[in-house]
């Protein structure tokens, strides 16, 4: 009776929210989630409602332990500021970021577009985020106020990666020293790292994809992981645009230097069989594309590199997940754990505990 409450107010909220502009309405949300999670009680009541705890959901890779298989993909909470509001709404993981060296602004807005008729979103972010060392700095406050808490009746530590990129004003050939400092900055506070080269909203970006550029940043970083005392797994993002060379390359390169994982996949530039009208996505213009019209390439990406690499790779799948069966069908293709994003925009806060009970069952 909750889930169908629940599920008819979004609806109807979601109706109303989407009447303004996207970016104002996330921000306008997740403040007021912030406000009422300040409260004690509240923050119970969300976990007793959005959460769903089952044993058998638990998932361990890279010697972490994962409460459950779904994540926030990057890109919801970049700066890392609701990360006890996320908890509180059953999420397994949270991916922060992307994360720049320096703080960055970002595109000029308007820069996020939703597309109702196909269930997707447009974005053109450009890497918006408070710069390193500010989200360091709240990281560490994170950790601090949850200390050294093991598991309770609300289930495990969150698990929280850490994506990281490129400022828009750095050249490609330096382009290493940028997710160096990323990951210097970042490495105290998250428990897994991924790099990202393939979002389509930072000029040059996705030359780094590149099998040269890509060995010379990930072999640099994997250098830095081995001097730590306890290194971190370190994964790669990858769009769903390249060819199937590319693709080669990458799980190639993937294997050779001992990748800790991929996360498959991150927008596209593609605007083919969109419900939307043409004249609408000409007049919204360039960004990545994400949401149902991705899913379908997506989990072709995600099968492929499975079978490529017997399974020997993990990966991560992001792109079209709305439903537990979506989600059963990305794990049933491959992935070790799943990741929500525009999903999350359309199903609303209940997305990570429906999933959750449908692949309990």
């Amino acid at each position: 009776m909750f889930y169908l409450r629940t599920t008819f107010m979004y609806q109807l909220l979601r109706n109303f929210l989407f009447l303004f502009d996207p970016e104002k309405v996330h921000y306008f949300s997740m403040k007021s989630l912030k406000l009422f999670c300040n409260f004690g009680f509240a923050r119970k009541w969300f976990r007793k409602k959005f959460c769903f705890d089952n044993n058998s959901l638990e998932r361990d890779f890279w010697g972490l332990l994962f409460k459950n298989p779904v994540g926030l993909a990057a890109g919801f909470d970049k700066n890392a500021r609701y990360l006890r509001e996320l908890e509180c709404l059953g999420f397994g993981f949270v991916e922060i970021g992307t994360v720049t060296p320096l703080p960055q602004f970002g595109n000029d807005k308007p820069r996020l577009f939703r597309l109702p008729e196909d269930k997707a979103i447009i974005n053109r972010m450009g890497f918006n985020n408070d710069g390193v060392k500010k989200i360091a700095e709240r990281l560490k406050s994170w950790r601090l106020a949850i200390g050294s808490r093991q598991k309770n009746q609300f289930g495990y530590d969150l698990i929280i990666g850490g994506n990281i990129g490129k400022n828009k004003i750095t050249p490609n050939e330096e382009a290493w020293k940028d997710y160096e400092i990323c990951f210097n900055e970042l490495f105290d506070y998250v428990n897994y790292f991924v790099v990202n080269v393939s979002s389509p909203n930072t000029p040059g970006l996705r030359e780094l994809q590149e099998k040269d550029s890509l060995k010379k940043i990930l072999t640099h970083l994997q250098d830095i992981n081995k001097q730590k005392q306890n290194s971190k797994p370190i994964l790669l993002k990858i769009a769903p645009d390249l060819t199937k060379s590319q693709i080669d390359d990458v799980i190639d390169l993937a294997m050779e230097i001992k990748l800790d994982g991929l996360v498959a996949t991150n927008t596209t530039i593609s605007r083919e069989l969109l419900a939307t009208s043409h004249e609408k996505v000409q007049n919204i213009g360039t960004g990545g594309l994400s949401g149902l019209p991705v899913k379908k390439r997506s989990t072709e990406i995600l099968k492929y590199i499975t079978q490529k690499t017997n399974g020997q790779l993990p990966v991560i799948a992001s792109g079209g997940i709305f439903t537990g069966e979506d989600a059963r069908e990305k794990i049933a293709a491959g992935a070790s754990l799943v990741q929500v994003w525009t999903g999350f925009i359309y199903e609303g806060p209940m997305i990570a505990k429906n999933i959750c009970q449908y692949l309990a069952r």
